[in-house]
Formats: structure tokens, C-alpha cells, sequence
């Protein structure tokens, strides 16, 4: 692997580790597990997926993100990683010499509709949960178009596919920024990270939340996002917002937010506009007995 590979097979890894270890509400973290799935299993699919992305060909993308979730499912039961797999992928693909603002839209415009072949494939792979049936290019089907034109027909009802159909608009116009402002004020990267978890909630109502429960109980949480984003008090606000998110089998599990915030975090740390984080100081607080089931943790330092 070239030094250029490595490193952003370190960004991935490190945007992955970041995302997960911040007890964000509502999702999984290191204090707190879903039935079938745990922060091991999010720690473990961010070390196989790292170097896959890493070597990624912007003419492939689809078949990389079908390897993603491949050889995800060697190392989890459950799916871990699809929406940040589809995510990372075009982010990853943008040319070394070139950020990701300027270089995003030629990665999109090139994406083919074998790419949509592949990237069905690994979806009806990881099975996730919420997904309906669609008049056009339904998921069971093998799609016509190519891989953005597939999103674009799906962008109005879920944040990833809005994000190929507006060329990242979410993460680029207001996330990265957000991240970059809540960095350089919040006392620590957890705090940076968990309201950034807030302002997308609160402008991006969870599109997980709005497929499981509906779009009412989505806006509904966006306001509870807000209001606790807000809150003078705001250490003290998140365990009442965290119990409502997991109330009735963790439904209102805001999936998606997590999703773009590992591409944020990505953008941010490739770009540079963050610093970047010690694997120690991410793990910090992580329970001594989960850091050995964490692979290849000494490789990035």
C-alpha cells in the first residue's frame, strides 16, 4: 500500500473509531449495546472496510462497496456499516490532490449503472432495516439506471441518497463546518462530536427514524434534538433525550445522523479541518476489557 493508501486508510479507520466510541443518544457506544449489535462490531467492521475503501477505484465503486459489506459480514452478524460504507466510498474515491469539495461531483457523474448492479447486490446483502417497495428500480430488482440516478429517485425519503443526488450538500455545507466550529469551542472531541449529532438531527430529520416509525416521530425528534442542543443545561439533558431514543427497542435509533457523521468526520480529518486524534486518546474511555477485541488499533498510532 502506497503512503498516500495508508493514509487514508488511517482517516477511515480513525472517522469509523470517532464516531462509534462518542456516547452519541440513542446509538450504540462502548456503555451501551443493541441486542444484536455492539460497539465491538463496529470497531471490528471499521478495520476491514479501512483498507478496502483505502484502494478503492473510482471506476468500481460499486464492486468496492460490495466488498465492504462482504467481508463485513465476516466479522458481524449484523449490519454494522451499510449506510457509511455508501458513504465512504465516493468520499474516498475523490483524487488525493484534490478535496473532496472540488473533486465529489466528477466521482458522482462517473458512476454507472453496473455500480447500481453491485451496490443492490450489497444492499439485499446487509439487509437493513425500513426499507419499503418503490414504483421504480425497487431494491428486489436489478436496476436500469446508473448508480446516482437510482439515488436520485430515493432522495426526498432518505439522507444517503440525497447526499449522491446533491453532491454531499449535507455534509460538505453543514456538517463539516458545524464539526470544524463545535471542535474548536467544546471542551473535548466527544462533546464536538455528540452535538454535531444534535445540529443534524435538528436540521435533517433521521430518515432510519422516519422509515421505522414515520416521518412524524422523525420530526419529533428533531425538535427533542434541538431543544437539547440548546439547553443551558446540556450535559443533564442528554440522558432524559438518550431513554426517549431507545424507548420501545431502541425504533427511534437515529442511524442515519451516525452515518454522516463518519463521512463528516472523514471529510474533516482528510481535508484538514480537524486535527488528528490519538487512537489513545479516542480510547480513552473506552472498558479495558473491549480495547483487546479491538484489531489493529497499534497500526495507526
Amino acid at each position: 500500500m502506497s503512503k498516500n493508501n495508508r493514509q487514508l486508510e488511517d482517516f477511515i479507520y480513525r472517522a469509523c473509531l470517532i464516531e462509534a466510541t462518542a456516547r452519541k443518544p440513542g446509538n450504540v457506544h462502548p456503555e451501551a449495546s443493541f441486542p444484536d449489535l455492539t460497539y465491538t462490531d463496529f470497531a471490528k467492521s471499521a478495520a476491514v472496510i479501512a483498507p478496502i475503501l483505502a484502494e478503492i477505484d473510482p471506476h468500481k465503486i460499486g464492486f468496492f462497496i460490495k466488498k465492504c459489506i462482504k467481508e463485513t459480514q465476516q466479522v458481524s452478524s449484523s449490519n454494522s456499516n451499510l449506510g457509511m460504507v455508501l458513504l465512504l466510498a465516493p468520499l474516498a474515491a475523490v483524487p488525493r490532490e484534490t478535496t473532496i469539495a472540488e473533486g465529489i461531483h466528477e466521482v458522482l457523474q462517473q458512476l454507472t449503472n453496473q455500480d447500481a448492479i453491485e451496490v443492490y447486490e450489497a444492499i439485499r446483502m446487509a439487509k437493513p432495516g425500513g426499507l419499503g417497495k418503490t414504483e421504480a428500480e425497487d431494491i428486489s430488482t436489478e436496476p436500469t439506471s446508473t448508480l446516482r440516478e437510482v439515488m436520485c429517485l430515493a432522495a426526498d425519503h432518505d439522507s444517503i441518497a440525497s447526499e449522491y443526488a446533491n453532491n454531499f450538500n449535507i455534509i460538505l455545507g453543514t456538517a463539516v463546518p458545524a464539526l470544524q466550529t463545535f471542535w474548536n469551542q467544546c471542551a473535548d472531541w466527544e462533546e464536538a462530536v455528540i452535538r454535531l449529532q444534535l445540529r443534524l438531527m435538528s436540521d435533517f430529520p433521521d430518515t432510519l427514524i422516519a422509515r421505522k416509525c414515520g416521518i412524524e416521530e422523525a420530526q419529533q425528534s428533531a425538535v427533542y434534538a434541538s431543544e437539547v442542543l440548546q439547553a443551558e443545561q446540556f450535559g443533564a439533558s442528554l440522558a432524559p433525550f438518550d431513554s426517549w431514543l431507545r424507548f420501545n427497542g431502541n425504533q427511534r435509533n437515529p442511524g442515519t445522523t451516525a452515518d454522516l457523521i463518519v463521512a463528516t468526520l472523514f471529510v474533516a480529518l482528510r481535508d484538514g479541518f480537524i486535527p488528528t486524534l490519538e487512537i489513545s486518546t479516542i480510547l480513552k474511555q473506552v472498558p479495558a476489557h473491549l480495547v483487546p477485541d479491538l484489531r489493529m488499533t497499534t497500526d495507526y498510532e
